[in-house]
């Protein structure tokens, strides 16, 4: 596929503050959202009742074993910023060891997932999607205590949402976004 989006391009954006979405025209915007939505690890929230449902196991959660499944779920809305281009390149991000997928499988079925790309200590939040309730949640939950036991120390969840509002996730100012970042550009921290 013929791109303007290749892997350098992409990772130093992100370095910078800065990601890519698809327009509605198929073309590539870039953003640096002010404020920007985090989800503090340290004050990470989990309800109740999904702790509940994590500790019994209902999920069986894994690590980059659906890629191309989970990517192009997350794609398939009504209204979607993961366009092919988005698709193809992070597919190679995917394949380089810096983009990565936890999924949830139910009776041996994906039931939902989320993807994002890693870049020293930081994780960037892409997108989830769920084919059963809960499903994508359990693999927040998953994602976060994979991220603190590897160390990092920023998950980037780009915009917030009411969804997202229940684990905590906050706004901050572009700057402090940009000090954490950088922060976290320091570490070398390994996803896997």
């Amino acid at each position: 596929m013929e791109t303007s989006l290749t892997l350098d391009l992409i990772l130093r954006a992100y370095a910078m503050g800065i990601f890519p979405m698809g327009g509605d025209d198929g073309t590539i915007r870039w953003y640096s959202p002010d404020p920007r939505c985090i989800i503090d690890l340290a004050q990470f929230h989990v309800p109740k009742r999904l702790a509940r449902t994590y500790r019994q196991k209902v999920f069986e959660i894994q690590v980059d074993s659906a890629w191309d499944e989970v990517i192009r779920e997350c794609a398939c809305r009504q209204t979607t910023w993961i366009n092919d281009e988005i698709v193809w390149a992070y597919t190679e991000l995917y394949q380089a060891g810096l983009a990565h997928s936890v999924e949830a499988y139910k009776d041996g079925v994906l039931a939902g997932g989320l993807y994002g790309v890693t870049l020293g200590g930081a994780f960037m939040g892409e997108s989830m999607f769920h084919r059963i309730t809960d499903a994508s949640k359990i693999c927040l939950i998953a994602l976060v205590e994979r991220l603190k036991k590897h160390g990092y120390i920023l998950l980037d969840s780009q915009y917030i949402t009411n969804h997202l509002r229940t684990f905590g996730a906050c706004l901050i100012p572009r700057e402090a976004y940009l000090s954490r970042l950088e922060q976290a550009l320091r570490l070398n921290c390994h996803f896997k």
